[in-house]
């Protein structure tokens, strides 16, 4: 998948199945967007790991064309709508949106490393 845009999604440490609430705020937040603009979306909902722990992230893009710069706020807001709810209703509304036609993206693991020296600290020393 080529690159699109990039949320992260940092969930309350000890959140009870907090895999599926990533997967759910992914899924929903992406497939509401689509439907709102009437477009065709493709996106992943990813665990990422790293030296520090680890968090989620959304990526979306569009298959046809880059996707403009209202969306990113569109997606935060969304974000942070759906972030209000609590695991049954989010439970409710995947199970909303699958009935309505939603293809469930589950949630995969990918490795992230920081490479320092590609840091922008660097650009800014000169």
């Amino acid at each position: 998948m080529a690159r699109g845009l990039e949320v992260d999604i940092h969930l309350v440490p000890g959140l009870h199945d907090e895999g599926f609430v990533a997967e759910a705020l992914g899924n929903l937040a992406a497939d509401e967007l689509g439907r709102a603009r009437g477009e065709r979306l493709q996106w992943q909902v990813l665990r990422v790991t790293g030296a520090g722990g680890h968090h989620y992230r959304l990526i979306v893009r569009h298959p046809d064309h880059l996707l403009d710069v209202g969306l990113g706020r569109a997606l935060r807001t969304t974000l942070s709508r759906l972030a209000r709810f609590t695991p049954a209703k989010l439970h409710l509304e995947l199970d909303r949106a699958r009935a309505a036609g939603l293809q469930l993206v589950r949630l995969r693991t990918v490795h992230e490393t920081v490479d320092y020296w590609h840091d922008d600290f660097w650009n800014w020393i000169g």
